[in-house]
């Protein structure tokens, strides 16, 4: 059982005295949580705030301006930064770390309005090769450009150097945190 979920039990049933007894709890579970600062909460709002709303941003963007979705684009800048011949459907899902359902259902969609085309892939048969059309590479470059000018202005520009520098470290390590604890 979920040391937690028992913990939460106990207590919540008024048990503290069986929450000292029982064996499979131990000190740290029942440790007093490290609660975050004033500035901590703060930060953390601020960063989860910032993390929701970047991708709207992203769409907005690019729906206004080029009339497709933050999705959308991500899967034709992958396709364009691919080998020629295409991409496997597979190898485009672990580039951009989605689900395979999730990207299917998204190239069906992309097929269904010309911008990408699929074919059995040439090396086995078995995968798909996803590679752009006339219309997909000409979407790509077009909204390219009004992309790359937002991410500067709104990113790059508000920040000096150092602070980019900070910024790129901070959230490296963020990461590896993440990773270390198997949830990224």
């Amino acid at each position: 059982m979920n040391q937690t979920y028992l913990i939460c039990q106990l207590l919540r049933n008024n048990h503290l005295r069986d929450v000292m007894a029982a064996p499979e709890i131990t000190a740290e579970a029942i440790a007093e949580p490290r609660w975050l600062t004033e500035k901590e909460r703060q930060l953390w709002l601020e960063l989860v705030e910032f993390s929701n709303g970047l991708p709207r941003a992203i769409d907005r963007q690019l729906s206004r301006d080029s009339e497709v979705s933050g999705v959308e684009y991500s899967i034709l800048a992958s396709i364009s930064e691919a080998s020629p011949d295409g991409v496997r459907s597979g190898d485009l899902a672990a580039r951009l770390q989605w689900e395979r359902s999730r990207l299917s259902h998204l190239l069906r969609r992309m097929e269904a309005r010309g911008l990408i085309g699929r074919c059995a892939a040439s090396t086995d048969g078995r995968g798909q090769e996803i590679s752009l059309t006339e219309a997909g590479w000409a979407k790509i470059r077009s909204a390219a450009p009004g992309h790359v000018t937002m991410v500067r202005e709104t990113i790059f520009d508000p920040i000096s150097v150092a602070q980019q520098e900070q910024l790129l470290l901070a959230i490296g390590r963020i990461r590896e945190a993440f990773t270390e604890r198997g949830l990224w």
